[in-house]
């Protein structure tokens, strides 16, 4: 934090996570610790890069201000992510009542004799966050494999299509095998039955043919 006799100033360099073709901001926060009313004045080395809102403004007595600085869309990484951009942060003491309409480029000008503070803020490139990648738990030996599940808790699209695929072909191979025992127990019946049917028949054929025999005889034996 900057301290000066106006203004606080936090932090006291902007930093921006850069990255390519993305426009970046960050925040500055003011705090008046006066009972005093005091106008602020940002520029910046590079003004084509940044815009400031607001770049001019009154800071209330004892009350704090938001600055939000934002970088421009950059085409080009910098050499050794090194920025040689350079701010400045001007305070005066301003009348009391005023707004933003009462500040004038002459408020700011020390050769006037206006009692003016400054504080230059440097910029800094620091490496954007990464998001947490899902972990994914490989199978491990004699261990089936896991499905990876991400942050939020949910399984992976792909996955659950997979054991939806899965599950899909074990019931059908699971129907498959009960109609198939079902027509073998059919047959077996069928079988079974036949069988009983058969052993059913022997006795009366051979009770029929022993009478046939016994009538053949018979006549033969009377005519002769």
């Amino acid at each position: 934090m900057s301290t000066g006799q106006l203004l606080s100033i936090e932090p006291q360099e902007l930093q921006f996570p850069f990255e390519l073709r993305k426009q970046i901001s960050c925040s500055l926060n003011l705090s008046n610790k006066t009972d005093n009313y005091v106008a602020f004045k940002v520029k910046t080395t590079n003004p084509k890069k940044y815009c400031v809102r607001p770049n001019t403004g009154v800071v209330l007595p004892r009350s704090t201000c938001n600055v939000v600085v934002t970088m421009q869309a950059q085409k080009e990484a910098p050499t050794d992510m090194q920025c040689k951009d350079k701010f400045l942060l001007q305070s005066v003491v301003a009348s009391p009542g005023a707004t933003t309409k009462d500040i004038t480029a002459e408020m700011f000008n020390k050769e006037s004799g206006h009692n003016v503070e400054e504080c230059k803020l440097r910029v800094v490139y620091v490496a954007p966050p990464r998001p947490p990648s899902p972990v994914r738990e490989g199978s491990e030996e004699g261990s089936s494999p896991r499905a990876s599940v991400s942050d939020n808790g949910s399984f992976n699209a792909a996955e659950l299509t997979s054991a939806r695929s899965l599950i899909s072909k074990l019931t059908e191979e699971k129907n498959s095998a009960i109609q198939q025992n079902s027509k073998l127990q059919q047959e077996l019946e069928l079988l079974r039955r036949e069988a009983k049917r058969n052993q059913s028949c022997i006795p009366f054929i051979y009770v029929f043919l022993v009478g046939l025999i016994g009538i053949i005889l018979g006549y033969l034996l009377k005519r002769t």
